[in-house]
C-alpha cells in the first residue's frame, strides 16, 4: 500500500516520467523491471510507481484507457469506484434535475466527482482518508477539472451540505473481511445517508444492488442499473418520484419504471405477478436490473407473455417482440432434466458449441458441458430451469427481434 509521502513523489517530475515508462509494462516481469529501475531511481519511488501502474491497468475496465492512464488510484479506489458509464449516466440525471452543485460524500478517488464535473456541475468531494483525498485532488487536476472539483479531507458527518442543490453519498461497502451486506454496517450507515439525503432538495445514494426492497424509504425512488448486462448498483433517489422502481440498462439507456402513479406506460399501479403458462415458442430472459427492480411483470405485459414457473424470472410468449429489457431465445425442445437424453440429442444434432444457462437449477453449467462432451459444427443453448415446478431442460437458440 502506497503511503501519502510516497504517493506525493509520483506527482513530481521524476515520478511522472517513471509512470510514463510503465504504461505498458508486464506485471509478470515486475521483479526484473524493478531491479532495472532501482539503478536510477529511489527504491520507494520505484515501488510506488509499479503499484500505481498495476492499478491503472486494472482501472482501464472502469474508466477507459485514455482516463485511467492519467488518473491515480488506491487499491480500494479501483475496487469501489463507479464505472465511468454509470457515473456519466447518473450525472446527466442530476443535470436534468437542474442540479448545479453537489456535495459528494465518501468521494473516494473521485470517479463520480469527475462525471459530475464533466456534466458542468460543481462538486465538493469529501473523503476522510488523506491518501484517497489526495488521489481525488490529483485526478481533478490531471483531467483538467480542478476548477469544478473542490476536494476536502474530512469526516462526511461534519459537512454542512446546505449550500448545495444535491447530495451524493457512496458509503463504503467493503470492510476488512470483504463485502458488507448489511446496509447499517456501511460506512457511514445507510440510515445516516438517508437522513443526509432528506436535508437536500435532491439526493442520490449509491447502494448494493441486493438491497431488500423493504429497506427503501417510502419517499425514495429506487433505481437498479446494469451495464452490458451486469447489474452494477442500486441508487436511492430523493426529490424525484417517491415509491417508483426503475431499471436502467446501459449503455443504451433504456429505462423501465413501475410502482407509482407516474409509472411510464403501465397505468401507474404495481402490476400483479404474471400468470404461469406452458412454454411457448419464445423464452425471454429479463435483464438483471429488471429482476432486481421487481419489474418482470411489466416486461411480461409488454410481451403478452407469462411465467414458466411462479418462482422463476423467465417469461414465455408465442410471438417474437422487440424489447431492450430481455434477451430472447427460440425454444425447439422442452425435456425433463436428464443428462443422457441431452447428450444423445446434442450428438444427433452435432452440437459442438454449447451455451448453458441456469435459473432455479442447482446444476452447474460447467458440469453439464463436461458430462455431455459437445462435439460438432452446430451451436445450441440449454437453459436449466423449472417449468411448473419440475426440473426441465429447454433447448433453443438466441434470437434478435
Amino acid at each position: 500500500m502506497t503511503d501519502l509521502a510516497a504517493f506525493t513523489t509520483l506527482l513530481a517530475p521524476e515520478g511522472q516520467a517513471l509512470l510514463a515508462t510503465l504504461r505498458d509494462y508486464d506485471p509478470a516481469q515486475e521483479l526484473a523491471v524493478a531491479s532495472r529501475l532501482r539503478r536510477d531511481h529511489p527504491a520507494e519511488l520505484v515501488s510506488a510507481a509499479l503499484g500505481q501502474a498495476r492499478l491503472r491497468q486494472r482501472a482501464v475496465a472502469k474508466f477507459g484507457a485514455e482516463d485511467a492512464y492519467r488518473m491515480y488510484f488506491t487499491p480500494n479506489g479501483v475496487e469501489q469506484s463507479t464505472r465511468a458509464t454509470v457515473g456519466s449516466y447518473r450525472a446527466e440525471r442530476m443535470k436534468a434535475l437542474g442540479v448545479r452543485g453537489v456535495a459528494d460524500l465518501c468521494s473516494g478517488i473521485g470517479g463520480d466527482a469527475i462525471a459530475l464535473a464533466r456534466a458542468g456541475i460543481s462538486v465538493l468531494a469529501v473523503d476522510r482518508d488523506p491518501l484517497t483525498a489526495e488521489a481525488a485532488r490529483a485526478n481533478a487536476a490531471a483531467l483538467g477539472l480542478a476548477e469544478l472539483i473542490e476536494v476536502r479531507c474530512a469526516d462526511v458527518t461534519e459537512i454542512d451540505t446546505s449550500p448545495y442543490d444535491a447530495v451524493f453519498v457512496d458509503p463504503a461497502r467493503r470492510g476488512g473481511r470483504g463485502r458488507i451486506f448489511d446496509p447499517e454496517a456501511y460506512s457511514p450507515p445507510l440510515s445516516w445517508a438517508i437522513e443526509a439525503a432528506r436535508k437536500a432538495p435532491h439526493a442520490a445514494l449509491k447502494i448494493a444492488p441486493g438491497v431488500p426492497h423493504e429497506a427503501v424509504p417510502e419517499e425514495a425512488e429506487a433505481e437498479w442499473i446494469s451495464d452490458g448486462g451486469d447489474v452494477k448498483e442500486a441508487v436511492l433517489w430523493f426529490g424525484t418520484e417517491p415509491g417508483a422502481r426503475r431499471a436502467t440498462l446501459l449503455p443504451g439507456g433504456a429505462t423501465l419504471t413501475g410502482g407509482t402513479s407516474h409509472a411510464e406506460g403501465h397505468g401507474g399501479e404495481r402490476l400483479p405477478d404474471p400468470a404461469v403458462r406452458p412454454v411457448g415458442r419464445y423464452l425471454y430472459e429479463p435483464d438483471g436490473a429488471v429482476i432486481r427492480a421487481h419489474l418482470v411483470a411489466e416486461v411480461a405485459k409488454e410481451l403478452d407473455g407469462g411465467l414458466i414457473d411462479e418462482t422463476i424470472a423467465y417469461v414465455t410468449a408465442d410471438e417474437l417482440r422487440p424489447t431492450p429489457y430481455a434477451a430472447a431465445y427460440e425454444i425447439t425442445d422442452e425435456l425433463p432434466f436428464n443428462l443422457k437424453k441431452l447428450k444423445a440429442l446434442l450428438r444427433e444434432r452435432e452440437v459442438g458449441v454449447l451455451t448453458v444457462k441456469k435459473r432455479g437449477s442447482a446444476v452447474e453449467p460447467e458440469e453439464i458441458r463436461r458430462k455431455v462432451k459437445p462435439k460438432g459444427p452446430n451451436s445450441a443453448t440449454v437453459l436449466l430451469t423449472r417449468v411448473a415446478g419440475a426440473p426441465t431442460m429447454l433447448i433453443g437458440r438466441p434470437v434478435r427481434p
